[in-house]
């Protein structure tokens, strides 16, 4: 027997303490997409999202997946190109991290879909053998492609490696992403910024609602249940709540097993990031994760599981580990100050990776002066340890239901310096 438990929120949007279960692999929820295939044997999950304790609108949880668990609010370290910047694969699940997320634009472009299929999928050419969700490619389509054509098929672009002339269509995202072998495969949309006019955002939005019924029928026809895959819709309308309410909607009527917030961490900044998710995460099924995409930094992650946020991922642990900056309980550092020229201590001394525990910010501080490339991966190897822990306590804190008094003092910590 699976279980679903929902949350209350704000207004009364979500009922409280309602489950719903199923004892043959169905979810009586399927408009919601939480159908379920089970194996023979009744034990093999495709897709299964439990809430195992909530503290305000903050929840903790876990995704059951074929390759493992995600326990939730869980951070996906992004591996854009088939791999996570300065790390091995090893390292990377040695941080905590359950799932990473992989990026369509690219991987389509170098090394190929084909490629990678006749190579055995991304899991094996990478040796990732743990859940992966692939992005899209709209969002980078939009913002680094050349010369990019939007159409009501799709987006016409040339690549920014080489000019070669593609396309990107909902059908043909879907198929990249089940050629290459995601576990979560994200519908495709378009993600314009929050500083356009209304009337633009709108019709990007609509556009983005009729590509995620592309999305589903493709999904559908390759075959992506039986293959053990899940499909998540995303959510637009940048900071409109009229506009995130109709999308909402139609994501609902289409069903998807997650949802994310698509349209944010463009530029509006945290407070308009922070008052657009109040009512956001609140539009979408209470019984589904919610992934806000492309977020963030640590006093991001923890304002949005306040909100009931479920699932995050950013480049910046692992960019800014590359370039000097490490995130601590006290703060983020910058190695290359000369403060800690002569800085025997350890980089953080609450964190336990093997970073902090065998180098201090005096070398970490040289390494980055030098440009030398330990620097990059002693700074990404901490960055990723301390954004894992920093959802483990998180999860820890709502298990405990003292979520909202320890995310008061972690702030209070973080914003010290």
């Amino acid at each position: 027997m699976i279980s679903y438990t929902y949350m209350t929120c704000r207004m009364g949007a979500w009922k409280a303490a309602l489950s719903a279960a199923t004892t043959d692999g169905h979810s009586p929820l399927r408009s919601t997409g939480q159908a379920l295939r089970l194996s023979a044997a009744g034990m093999s999950t495709r897709f299964a999202f439990t809430v195992h304790a909530s503290n305000g609108m903050a929840r903790a949880g876990t995704i059951a997946m074929r390759r493992g668990e995600i326990r939730t609010p869980a951070f996906m370290p992004v591996g854009t190109a088939a791999t996570v910047k300065a790390m091995k694969p090893q390292a990377v699940r040695a941080s905590g991290a359950d799932i990473i997320l992989a990026n369509t634009y690219h991987l389509m472009l170098r090394p190929g879909a084909e490629r990678l299929a006749r190579l055995g999928g991304l899991h094996r050419f990478m040796n990732w053998p743990r859940p992966i969700l692939t992005d899209s490619g709209g969002y980078q389509v939009m913002s680094l492609a050349k010369l990019r054509r939007l159409t009501e098929e799709g987006v016409e672009f040339r690549s920014h490696l080489d000019g070669s002339r593609h396309m990107l269509t909902a059908e043909r995202s879907i198929a990249i992403q089940r050629m290459i072998g995601a576990d979560i495969v994200m519908a495709f949309d378009e993600c314009p910024r929050a500083d356009r006019p209304l009337a633009e955002i709108e019709a990007s939005m609509e556009l983005s609602m009729r590509w995620a019924r592309r999305s589903r029928a493709a999904f559908d026809e390759s075959g992506g249940e039986d293959a053990g895959a899940a499909l998540f819709g995303i959510q637009q309308g940048a900071l409109d709540e009229g506009l995130r309410r109709r999308s909402a909607d139609a994501l609902r009527a289409v069903g998807f097993d997650g949802y994310a917030i698509g349209g944010l961490a463009v530029g509006e900044g945290q407070e308009a990031m922070f008052a657009t998710l109040d009512f956001a995460g609140c539009q979408l099924p209470a019984e589904a994760p919610r992934y806000l995409m492309g977020v963030g930094k640590p006093d991001d992650l923890v304002g949005a599981v306040g909100r009931g946020v479920d699932m995050f991922d950013c480049v910046l642990p692992t960019r800014s580990g590359r370039n000097g900056q490490a995130f601590t309980w006290g703060g983020p550092l910058n190695l290359r100050n000369a403060r800690f020229a002569e800085d025997a201590g350890p980089l953080d001394p609450r964190c336990a990776c093997p970073t902090c525990a065998d180098y201090s910010r005096a070398y970490l501080h040289h390494l980055t002066k030098a440009g030398e490339m330990l620097g990059a991966m002693l700074l990404t190897e901490h960055n990723l340890a301390f954004y894992q822990q920093l959802m483990a306590a998180m999860r820890g804190a709502i298990e405990r239901g003292i979520f909202t008094d320890w995310a008061a003092g972690f702030l209070r910590d973080y914003n010290a310096r």
